[in-house]
């Protein structure tokens, strides 16, 4: 056996820097520095290796005589991925302006990676250029990174086309675009990629039995429990053999935030149960179910058990949903208490949170102190003043509902009209506050009359409201103006439009989801007060 060959066995044994530091010094005594092999598995471990050095990397890179292209490979991949990815893209612009090794999917794949991490659009699109002259603009793996890189820059339009011009996409290419869609927040578009997906035939989840794959399952729990589908996140729950603590507190959050706290209780049980530690958020998905559903004693409980028996410290989270906890349940002085014993008093959630709640029991004292604050943490926005003047409203106080209006007035201040979604037939539809826009509008305008008048004979009586009209504010009755919130003509929209005893789902502009029954009944909508969107009456 060769002295090459020798050490090229022992690179591939190598496991450590001391090592392969060991070996190096027998490449150099043996005058074998400049072997292709040799040099190239040497700058590959240190760059690459959890055992490697990247300094002592480019030692070795800087010796090499014409480095071949997986050693210039194996150093922007190990720069790309490490707090400097800059040097990535310097080593880049070192090889395509040496002229001796040329750049392959590789190469691409790892500058793109540097690019998407240093924002470095302009580089990305000269890459790009470069990708096309080298004729890897079919390449599968090379797309996939830049449809990455051009979405990390923001240019999710790009990215987009870049995938509409691939002649091949395989799994990863499709997840790559429905992923950049998400994360930047896009999601009625990565659903539309989704669907053209499985026109395309690429295998789903459940379909390929990807689910007995506990991550996989975990993202099928959280997205069937974020949509409402809660009975699908049980059947993916108990299809699970292996699961961990995200399964748990996936099932624990998600029947917490649709106010099912008694569930979230029972699955808590069952974690310990399985002997699975709990974390901060499993406590947090209690906390919440116990406020949506009026478990105060149970929630006290729950958030004091965190430190007690688990040594967790609450955070500025679980501060929020006892607030939200005690101000649901009329108890607006301990609420105001638990902001004071919280480590964050600033955090203008706290006091947004407790203002709602005094909105609901039309508490005018703390409501002002709620607003006070928010004011002082420069934090206060047009919501916030329409609460406040909400609640002058309902005490009788026409003054500081003058007050309301004439500080709004002032100050300029504009509301952002909301929105609310609702998929019915595989089609989403989009509605915002008085909507005519619609084609089916008088329809939609019908029905929500028809279900009001059959809750009134039912005792619902509309409440007095302030209403905000073009940005300014306006005393009126509830019937005649806030009757067409986009909720409702979103709910009146199923309702016309699903047969009866399908579950509707509305998803509004803060997320939130309203779920009701059709002909049956409304269910507590996540994370909102029936009371603070949603008129609290039963639809018939």
């Amino acid at each position: 056996m060769s002295k090459s060959d020798t050490i090229l066995k022992l690179l591939q044994g190598c496991n450590s820097l001391q090592r392969l530091q060991k070996i190096h010094a027998h490449v150099i005594t043996n005058g074998l520095q400049n072997h292709p092999a040799i040099s190239t598995k040497l700058v590959h471990f240190c760059a690459i290796s959890v055992s490697g050095s990247l300094s002592y990397a480019q030692l070795i890179f800087h010796h090499i005589h014409n480095p071949q292209t997986q050693a210039w490979n194996s150093i922007i991949r190990g720069f790309a991925n490490s707090p400097f990815p800059l040097q990535a893209i310097l080593y880049y612009n070192d090889m395509v302006s040496a002229f001796v090794s040329r750049p392959d999917t590789f190469t691409f794949s790892f500058v793109l990676k540097a690019c998407e991490r240093v924002k470095a659009e302009r580089k990305c699109r000269e890459v790009h250029g470069a990708i096309i002259r080298c004729g890897y603009e079919r390449d599968v793996v090379v797309c996939t990174n830049l449809i990455r890189s051009y979405a990390g820059n923001g240019f999710i339009g790009i990215a987009h086309s870049v995938f509409d011009d691939m002649s091949e996409r395989d799994l990863v290419s499709w997840n790559a675009m429905i992923s950049c869609y998400s994360q930047a927040g896009f999601h009625y578009e990565a659903l539309k990629v989704f669907d053209e997906m499985k026109n395309e035939n690429v295998g789903v989840a459940c379909e390929e039995g990807f689910v007995e794959n506990v991550y996989v399952g975990n993202a099928l729990i959280d997205m069937y429990a974020k949509c409402g589908s809660l009975d699908d996140a049980l059947c993916v729950f108990d299809s699970m053999r292996k699961r961990d603590v995200f399964t748990w507190n996936s099932m624990i959050v998600g029947y917490g935030v649709h106010g099912h706290g008694d569930r979230s209780i029972s699955f808590f049980r069952q974690m310990l149960m399985a002997g699975v530690q709990p974390n901060s958020i499993t406590f947090l998905g209690l906390l919440c179910g116990c406020s949506h559903q009026g478990l105060v004693e149970e929630g006290v409980e729950y958030f004091y058990m965190m430190s007690s028996k688990f040594n967790l410290k609450p955070g500025i989270k679980h501060y929020g949903c006892m607030v939200d906890l005690f101000g649901r349940s009329g108890k607006l002085e301990k609420a105001l208490d638990m902001i004071g014993t919280s480590p964050s008093q600033d955090d203008p959630v706290l006091w947004r949170t407790l203002l709602g709640s005094c909105k609901i029991h039309k508490n005018v004292k703390i409501g002002e102190i709620a607003l006070r604050n928010l004011v002082q943490l420069g934090a206060s926005n047009a919501g916030d003043y329409i609460l406040l003047a909400a609640i002058y409203a309902g005490a009788k106080d026409t003054d500081g509902v003058a007050k309301m209006r004439k500080l709004i007035k002032s100050q300029g201040i504009k509301t952002t009209p909301g929105w609310s979604w609702i998929e019915v037939g595989d089609q989403i539809h989009k509605f915002v506050v008085d909507d005519k826009s619609h084609p089916d509008f008088g329809e939609i305008y019908h029905k929500l009359r028809e279900v009001i008048c059959q809750a009134t004979l039912l005792g619902y009586v509309p409440e007095e409201s302030l209403i905000t009209v073009d940005g300014m504010i306006t005393e009126e009755c509830q019937e005649t103006s806030t009757s067409y919130h986009s909720e409702k003509l979103a709910i009146a929209f199923g309702l016309a439009r699903t047969p009866k005893g399908t579950a509707i789902r509305i998803l509004d502009a803060t997320s939130s989801i309203y779920i009701l029954r059709n002909s049956v009944h409304l269910v507590q909508p996540s994370g909102h007060d029936c009371n603070s969107n949603v008129s609290p009456l039963s639809w018939p």
